[in-house]
C-alpha cells in the first residue's frame, strides 16, 4: 500500500471526545502533540533513543501503533519506525505548514496527531521510510506482542 492512499476518504475515528474531554485526559504536553500537532524537542523524548522490545500504542487512546521491530535509529531525536504496525493503524495527510510540504501521520482509532513520514532518505530499512514520531504521542507496552484472534 502506498503510505499516502487513505488520505483521500478518511473514515470517522472510532475514538471520538469532545475538546474539553481530551483536555481533561492529557496533560498539557500530550494536548499540544496529539490534539494541536505540535512537535515536541528532538532528543526529549522518553522513547527517542530506547530499543525495548514492546508494542507503542496510541497515548489517547490505546490503539496499537508501531512494534520495536520497525524501530530503527535515525539519529533525529525522535522515535523513528520504517512501518506501522499494520495498514490500518495510521492514516496519512499532506501537511504544507512551515514552508514544506510533509506528510502527517494521525491514529486511526482516534485521529490523533503522531508525526511525519519521510520518504527517500537512504535509511538501510525494508521501506526506506521513517515514521518521525512524537515519544509523547505513545506509550510503550514492555514485552512480546500478543496476537488476539482478530489483530493483524
Amino acid at each position: 500500500m502506498n503510505s499516502s492512499e487513505n488520505s483521500a476518504a478518511p473514515t470517522a475515528p472510532a475514538v471520538v471526545k469532545s475538546d474539553a474531554q481530551w483536555r481533561e485526559e492529557l496533560t498539557p504536553a500530550e494536548y499540544q502533540v496529539l490534539r494541536q500537532a505540535g512537535t515536541e524537542r528532538p532528543f526529549t523524548g522518553e522513547y527517542w533513543d530506547s530499543m525495548q522490545e514492546g508494542v507503542y500504542e496510541c497515548r489517547a487512546c490505546g490503539a496499537e501503533l508501531f512494534t520495536s521491530k520497525e524501530k530503527f535509529s535515525s539519529h533525529c531525536g525522535w522515535p523513528s519506525f520504517f512501518a506501522p504496525l499494520a495498514d490500518g493503524s495510521v492514516r496519512y495527510l499532506h501537511d504544507n505548514s512551515l514552508g514544506m510540504e510533509r506528510i502527517e501521520v494521525r491514529c486511526m482509532s482516534c485521529d490523533s496527531h503522531l508525526g511525519h513520514l519521510f520518504k527517500g532518505e537512504g535509511y538501510d530499512t525494508p521501506t526506506d521510510e521513517r515514521f518521525c514520531i512524537n515519544s509523547v504521542s505513545m506509550t510503550l507496552r514492555e514485552g512480546p506482542r500478543e496476537l488476539s484472534p482478530e489483530a493483524p
